[in-house]
């Protein structure tokens, strides 16, 4: 069975895909690691990120994600060109490795644009992971030592809770702390209980 999960920044999709994947025995696909190590100098997609941006997204030889966030965030052109990219590369590689993986294992592919990649095509069950605006604010600030400010600009760019609750087949609210996040309804659903 492949899962996706996703969920706008600070949502907490991430722990979730971790807490459900110990759950059903499964492998997670990791769509930021994933371009993490494309966006590796030498790599193809990094050097269509190079001609997309040029070198003041470099530090010491290696693209500053951070440069590059600054710029998506105020510059929507680039962003768009930005993401049709990462659905060329990235989209790609996730489906390949579903493709090795999915006869052996259980599969939670943790994708922040799963439905606009349509990387939501190769699951059996989407999971929207969702939150309030304050409580990913303050997730992003903490987990990315940045501002609010930066969080805001960051959330304002992204979905809304109700695109989640519309094209996810589950949602899970994850306000709270992520230890009170009970998983039971969700695996019997699946069928993973």
């Amino acid at each position: 069975m492949v899962i996706g999960i996703t969920g706008n920044s600070g949502s907490g999709k991430t722990e979730i895909a971790k807490i459900l994947a110990k759950r059903i025995e499964a492998e997670i696909i990791d769509a930021d690691r994933i371009a993490r190590k494309l966006a590796e100098p030498g790599q193809v997609y990094y050097k269509k990120i190079l001609e997309l941006f040029g070198n003041k997204i470099l530090t010491e030889n290696r693209l500053n994600r951070r440069k590059i966030a600054e710029i998506i965030y105020s510059d929507s052109n680039k962003r768009e060109k930005l993401n049709s990219l990462t659905y060329q590369y990235v989209v790609d590689e996730i489906k390949a490795q579903v493709e090795d993986k999915k006869e052996a294992k259980n599969i939670v592919i943790d994708a922040p644009l799963l439905f606009e990649s349509r990387l939501d095509k190769v699951c059996d069950f989407t999971i929207g992971v969702i939150a309030d605006t304050e409580t990913k604010i303050r997730r992003i600030c903490y987990r990315d030592k940045t501002n609010e400010e930066t969080a805001r600009a960051r959330l304002k760019i992204q979905k809304d809770n109700e695109y989640y609750k519309k094209n996810a087949d589950y949602i899970i609210n994850n306000n709270g702390k992520i230890e009170e996040i009970d998983l039971e309804e969700l695996c019997i659903k699946i069928g993973k209980n």
